[in-house]
């Protein structure tokens, strides 16, 4: 009677080894990108440089530095449009940051190169 499923000899075929050899260097990659990434600082700015923020990789928020000339108490609201424009500058930065380092591991579209 043949023996149903399972590998001849017990182990994975060079294929399925191969694959999983790669899955964990990626897995390696992305630990080591992730690690990279929560220990760089992006900056954006808006009303050129008038408002300048810096936050980390993981998107904390970490420092607003305004310009003299952009705080107008008749105009907060403007004031309050810069800083949320230098923060989402900032978190751009971040997440074009992290998309470059994934598509880097051939992972475009957040898919697995296998």
């Amino acid at each position: 009677m043949a023996k149903r499923g399972g590998f001849p000899g017990g182990g994975m075929p060079g294929n399925m080894s191969n694959l999983m050899k790669q899955a964990q260097k990626m897995q390696r990659q992305m630990e080591e990108t992730a690690k990279e990434l929560e220990e760089k600082e992006f900056t954006g700015t808006a009303g050129g440089g008038a408002v300048t923020v810096t936050v980390t990789g993981k998107k904390v928020v970490k420092s607003v530095k305004l310009s003299e000339d952009v705080v107008d108490p008749d105009d907060i609201e403007m004031l309050e449009d810069l800083i949320v424009a230098g923060i989402n500058e900032a978190f751009s930065q971040v997440d074009a940051f992290s998309a470059k380092a994934m598509g880097g591991m051939g992972l475009p579209g957040g898919g697995l190169p296998f």
